[in-house]
């Protein structure tokens, strides 16, 4: 009997083409795992077997008549951030409690395109809006990983852990999640797994709950680069409902994957260097541009200075962005609704037990920086610190094709550690990943190593906007030279 936990994307892919299992079989398998899985890991927030099922018969009779696309009947979870139509969708809220959309997200709808089949949404940081996944009206989720001799359940990263956690347990063969400070890139390193954000715009965001709308990015998790690739060009299209949607053609990343980085020139930012950074990031991060000069690239320092102001920038966009967003949530016309004395008495009750404390905290914060007195001195100023963090990145790619640097600051940590003690600890997670939201460039998370207590490690691929094809090349290399097989140790 097969056993399905252990195959990647490519794997599953390849075995049904090779008729040697059938995509219902697949489907009911995954919809078991999930189960199964649930109430140790609190991974999901939907498990939709009829619905899996149903879709995975449709691909048998699509590959019986020759008529497969390219995701044919691979199992894919939806993060709960996605509006599939009928299907409950909360972005982990208790405002959106309930609420069924009756429109497809465009990204899902090019994923069931391709033949992909639906089993699950995923739990996340409410409105995504954290870097543990603890956040959420259902609970934390739990990391498949842990520490050496140790059975603290530890967190998956945020906000899209549900997906990482789903991906990471050989539920799923891929995932999607939303990219607005580091929020599939940190899941993906804290769980061994490759998260790519592609360049802003490239996967549309209709029919994806809005957090903060210049920042917010969908894409993918997969086990390989070459999965990873292969999801983000089925997630990409141009979209006439999104604005902001990239509207060039979409390139054949699969393609770039496995071509060589001899002649490409690297770069490594001075400015990721940070103090009290644990020895065994940086050790990874110099081991990284070593397998990169061995595979023929150059590797070169260079300069980033404006870094150290991405994340206070950050934290004055984001919630100001948000506070608008989530203006629209007030009880009225759909989701949770507490009834008060009189209309602005239902907004405010709606509102306090809709919303949980982070999500809270943000939209003062966001209100406040866009109040008449301060919107000059903080936001005015923080959309300024944006362009100068774009023009280093346009001067940096000037000189180099690629930029390398740690995904995250420590490998995953404990439930509870963080979140409770002081709510900037947790924003720092995102230090290495806020600078490539805020320039709208493409990054991707590539296990590369287990730390001491090992659990995984990963490192960060930067290209300049549109360049997801050097960024897949380069991670490939990365990942070939590191040749990471690492697997969490089933205790679920």
């Amino acid at each position: 009997m097969t056993d399905f936990s252990a195959l990647s994307l490519t794997d599953v892919l390849a075995g049904l083409e090779a008729k040697d299992f059938t995509a219902v079989e697949l489907a009911e398998a995954t919809v078991s795992a999930a189960e199964a899985a649930q109430p140790a890991l609190n991974a999901f927030t939907v498990i939709d077997g009829a619905r899996a099922v149903d879709m995975a018969r449709a691909s048998d009779a699509r590959r019986a008549k020759g008529e497969a696309g390219v995701l044919d009947g691979a199992p894919i979870a939806i993060k709960d951030l996605f509006a599939v139509k009928g299907v409950t969708t909360t972005a982990s809220s208790n405002i959106l409690k309930g609420f069924e959309p009756t429109y497809e997200s465009s990204v899902t709808q090019n994923l069931w395109d391709a033949g992909a089949v639906f089993f699950a949404k995923t739990s996340m940081d409410e409105f995504a809006m954290g870097s543990s996944n603890e956040t959420a009206n259902t609970g934390p989720v739990i990391n498949p990983w842990r520490a050496e001799g140790s059975d603290e359940n530890l967190v998956p990263g945020g906000s899209s852990g549900g997906s990482a956690s789903a991906l990471a347990a050989g539920i799923s063969y891929g995932a999607t999640g939303t990219d607005t400070g580091g929020s599939i890139r940190q899941p993906a390193a804290f769980t061994g797994l490759v998260g790519v954000k592609p360049t802003y715009g490239r996967c549309s965001r209709w029919g994806v709950v809005a957090f903060a709308s210049s920042l917010d990015h969908p894409g993918p998790f997969a086990k390989t680069v070459k999965d990873s690739a292969l999801l983000t060009q089925v997630m990409a299209s141009h979209d006439p409902k999104d604005s902001t949607s990239y509207p060039g053609e979409v390139p054949n990343w699969v393609e770039a994957v496995g071509k060589s980085v001899k002649g490409l020139k690297i770069g490594v930012p001075k400015e990721y260097r940070m103090d009290g950074m644990p020895g065994e990031i940086e050790t990874l991060w110099s081991k990284g541009a070593e397998w990169l000069r061995a595979a023929g690239a150059e590797v070169v320092d260079i300069s980033l200075p404006m870094t150290k102001y991405a994340l206070p920038a950050y934290y004055i966009i984001a919630p100001a962005e948000a506070s608008s967003n989530l203006a629209r949530y007030d009880g009225m016309r759909y989701g949770a609704r507490v009834e008060g004395e009189d209309l602005i008495d239902t907004y405010e009750k709606t509102r306090a037990a809709g919303f949980g404390k982070e999500v809270q905290r943000r939209i003062l914060i966001g209100t406040y920086v866009l109040s008449a007195g301060y919107y000059d001195a903080y936001y005015l100023k923080a959309l300024k610190v944006r362009r100068k963090i774009l023009e280093d990145f346009e001067r940096a790619f000037a000189q180099v094709d690629a930029i390398l640097t740690p995904t995250t600051p420590s490998a995953a940590f404990g439930i509870g550690s963080k979140a409770k003690a002081d709510p900037i600890e947790m924003y720092l997670n995102d230090i290495f990943t806020v600078t490539a939201n805020i320039a709208g460039v493409p990054a991707m998370s590539v296990p590369a190593g287990l730390d001491a207590s090992g659990l995984p490690l990963g490192l960060q691929v930067i290209t300049k906007a549109l360049d997801e094809a050097t960024m897949f090349t380069v991670a490939g290399a990365i990942e070939d030279a590191a040749g990471f097989k690492a697997k969490p140790k089933r205790w679920w």
